[in-house]
């Protein structure tokens, strides 16, 4: 079995048609059905049904497409780190991000790696924390960088580390009751509306986290809308319609504006009054059997 036979293999499994297949790689249609004809002979086994014109993959095809595919994906793996050898003067560095870390913390630190390395391309991917999570699990990026926690089913297949961090603000728009407020009772805390984020992601994670915390059970509060950015939240609240829990890093030029104010959280406890605060790390992701490039190694040594 040759890599030619598994990248042929897998062309026809693409195209579900020979010719289109021969089209794709440019080879000619009878070496295509020569390397399949040679799979199939070699190892007493049917990859595709013949229907007239028309194929479909057999059982054994799909079993041999998977392990295929982990064959050529290593390959390329591989190839990469021998091109990169070149003084990382070129070569592309896949990243994974949540949304506060992609849009307002990440930005500076990969202008900083390109002024560095100017000839790499990085490919940065946002998603919410739990998307992220799962991405760098299955390989999709070298580094995947989340405010979240990490799913514990993913705890033994991705390293951690912490990089940086920020603080979740509790902020309201200026029609809001607690806008005049020097500050806010942490019994108050079920008392207004809501906006918060969806589920997956870091922001609401760690916000669920603190009010259980303050003993305070997340449905408890009167949530009354949930989005899927932290861009939308902020236009949400700023329009009145409710509280929410928010990065520093996404409001600092609505809170310098006024258009937001952030409310100090007090608990109150045996005569005296204690400040809350919703502290989060940015955790640094790898896939641990997942080989290292270069490339990535260097942008970690910047990240810290």
């Amino acid at each position: 079995m040759t890599l030619d036979q598994l990248r042929i293999f897998l062309a026809v499994v693409e195209h579900l048609h020979f010719t289109r297949a021969a089209e794709a790689l440019y080879i000619t249609q009878p070496a295509v059905s020569a390397a399949i004809q040679s799979l199939e002979e070699q190892y007493d086994i049917r990859l595709f049904h013949r229907i007239g014109r028309h194929i479909e993959i057999t059982e054994a095809g799909k079993l041999l497409q998977v392990e295929a595919k982990k064959i050529i994906d290593q390959v390329a793996l591989a190839e990469r780190g021998l091109r990169e050898l070149n003084d990382l003067q070129r070569g592309e560095l896949k990243l994974g991000s949540s949304l506060t870390i992609g849009n307002y913390w990440l930005p500076n630190k990969i202008s900083q790696f390109k002024r560095q390395y100017p000839g790499i391309f990085v490919n940065c991917t946002l998603g919410n924390t739990e998307a992220i999570c799962a991405g760098t699990a299955a390989g999709l990026f070298d580094l995947g960088l989340v405010e979240g926690e990490v799913n514990p089913e993913l705890e033994n297949v991705l390293e951690q580390e912490v990089v940086g961090g920020d603080r979740l603000h509790i902020v309201v728009g200026t029609s809001h009751p607690w806008f005049e407020r020097i500050e806010v009772a942490l019994t108050e805390v079920p008392t207004t509306a809501w906006v918060m984020r969806e589920s997956g992601s870091g922001t609401q994670q760690r916000f669920e986290q603190a009010l259980r915390n303050w003993k305070i059970e997340p449905t408890e509060l009167n949530v009354v809308l949930v989005l899927s950015s932290g861009e939308m939240v902020k236009a949400a609240v700023e329009s009145g319609i409710g509280a929410t829990a928010i990065s520093e890093l996404m409001v600092k030029k609505e809170l310098q504006l006024s258009t937001l104010r952030a409310i100090p959280i007090m608990e109150h406890k045996e005569g005296s009054s204690v400040k809350t605060e919703i502290v989060r790390p940015f955790l640094k992701l790898k896939q641990r059997q997942r080989f290292q490039t270069r490339l990535s190694i260097a942008f970690e040594q910047m990240l810290r």
